[in-house]
């Protein structure tokens, strides 16, 4: 690696930490501040944020080497989460963010779901509570394996020295600016993802000569390349669009929406997200398809092709431009590490030592536990992550689908019909994510098909059933409904 590369992404490190500096001094007063930023978050902001957090490196590595090596039809995948995406915009952001403010200013998910549904025994809590913390763990566990995993790879440096670095930087900036420097280093990441899919394509089909010349390239290699149904199947596209069903349930792209400074500003943060998605995920693509054609045409082959982007990378550019599009790689995984990392301390902080342990807590006593609970959650994480367990890695590749079908149903029904009831979403959220688990450890001949789609569905129906025959009968539940409906109709 050259030094100029070292030189990029040493920049880019101690940028994220500088802002986890300044955030400091703007998030060290209340839990609140820290958590959620004070419901102060600009349009702008909220849809990088959103949108870097959910993106991890499979947007530069794992969706550039699939359409490399299967073409068109591996598209699916990025075409239902940007329709999901833009769903959850329209459906679940303006009522969530009003609602979860009329709400008790609830400041996580599960106490939103606590508040919205006034369970006194706090059960619904406690569940969500588990079902985040457990999942969430493994889930940044993974990403700081990813990160490891990264530097050895594409920076040809130890793993356990990859993972370390990765997991300090992101913790420290966390830990110091909470909810604030974790929206602004996604905004910043999220540009320099945005930027390098953009110009990584470009500058290829430059070499390549021209789009027709890069298109007759592509179909020389194999005319499946541009077939968008090639190769998979009618169950296959299901399963690949379903993933879209999944943002109704993520927490850490939920609590963006929370976080906006009015409702009336998510119209532009929907605009600016599904912008940025599109060209991300497009760049993400063209990526793959014009590697086929620049290979072609040079009579060269890749032995990894994940690592397309990086090849791209360091091939065609000056080493300080590669350093910083190799960033963009580092900013996809640290993005997502850094939001499921403040999920699962603010579940700690909020949803187990506030309701349980010291009701009558401090601003500041619970902004010191937020704190040790990014510091409680990072060790563990870590401790996974220095001897990475197939198993666990494996059981989050279903976090998406089980977060997904847990909360993605209950979410949709408590925000769109007043009639769900508290046993009816409790039971929603236990199947929901029952059925992921059953659906990925029982043998069966219906593997094909991605857990989320029957897990969501029947999540879904049995909410409805329930609901119908426990109602909650509550005339609190109905008077905000009233309220939230109207502060829709006048600011959104």
């Amino acid at each position: 690696m050259d030094t100029l590369e070292y030189v990029s992404i040493g920049i880019y490190l101690l940028m994220m930490i500088a802002i986890g500096v300044y955030s400091y001094r703007k998030s060290n007063q209340s839990s609140e501040d820290f958590l959620i930023g004070g419901r102060k978050m600009g349009a702008l902001v909220t849809a990088l944020s959103a949108g870097a957090a959910d993106m991890s490196g499979w947007l530069l590595m794992g969706l550039p080497g699939a359409m490399y090596v299967v073409g068109l039809s591996s598209s699916w995948l990025a075409i239902g989460l940007t329709i999901g995406a833009f769903f959850n915009y329209i459906l679940v952001a303006p009522r969530l963010r009003v609602y979860s403010e009329v709400a008790q200013n609830s400041i996580t998910i599960p106490i939103f779901f606590e508040n919205r549904f006034k369970d006194k025994s706090h059960v619904l809590k406690l569940v969500s509570s588990i079902i985040i913390l457990v999942f969430f763990t493994l889930y940044t566990s993974s990403g700081m394996v990813a990160g490891g995993k990264l530097f050895e790879s594409a920076f040809g440096l130890d793993y356990h020295f990859g993972l370390i670095l990765t997991s300090l930087v992101v913790v420290l900036y966390t830990f110091l600016g909470g909810f604030l420097a974790v929206s602004l280093t996604d905004f910043v990441q999220g540009t320099i993802m945005v930027l390098a899919l953009i110009l990584v394509p470009i500058v290829v089909v430059s070499e390549i000569g021209s789009v027709s010349e890069t298109i007759d390239f592509i179909k020389q290699d194999d005319l499946t390349n541009l077939s968008w149904f090639q190769g998979t199947s009618f169950v296959s596209i299901i399963s690949l669009i379903a993933w879209g069903l999944g943002y109704f349930g993520q927490p850490h792209i939920l609590v963006r929406f929370m976080a906006i400074d009015k409702v009336s500003e998510l119209k532009k943060a929907r605009n600016f997200g599904i912008t940025w998605m599109i060209f991300c995920v497009g760049g993400a693509m063209l990526i793959g398809l014009v590697g086929i054609a620049y290979m072609t045409k040079n009579n060269q082959t890749i032995a990894d092709p994940e690592t397309i982007f990086i090849y791209f990378s360091r091939v065609l550019f000056h080493p300080l431009i590669a350093g910083f599009l190799l960033s963009a790689i580092l900013a996809a995984v640290m993005s997502t590490i850094s939001s499921q990392l403040l999920v699962t301390s603010s579940s700690m902080t909020e949803d187990f030592y506030h309701a349980f342990l010291n009701k009558k807590a401090s601003d500041k006593t619970l902004l010191l536990v937020s704190r040790i609970s990014v510091l409680i959650v990072s060790i563990i994480a870590l401790i996974l992550a220095l001897f990475p367990n197939d198993s666990i890695l494996n059981l989050v590749g279903y976090a998406w689908a089980g977060f997904g079908s847990a909360f993605g149903p209950v979410m949709l029904l408590a925000l769109l019909w007043k009639g769900t009831s508290k046993i009816g979403a409790l039971v929603g959220i236990i199947f929901g994510g029952l059925i992921v688990l059953l659906w990925m450890i029982l043998e069966h001949p219906y593997k094909d098909l991605y857990a989320m789609i029957p897990a969501f569905l029947i999540s879904f129906v049995l909410i409805l059933i329930f609901s119908k025959l426990f109602p909650d009968h509550n005339s609190e539940i109905e008077n905000e409904f009233e309220q939230v409906d109207s502060i829709i109709e006048n600011e959104y």
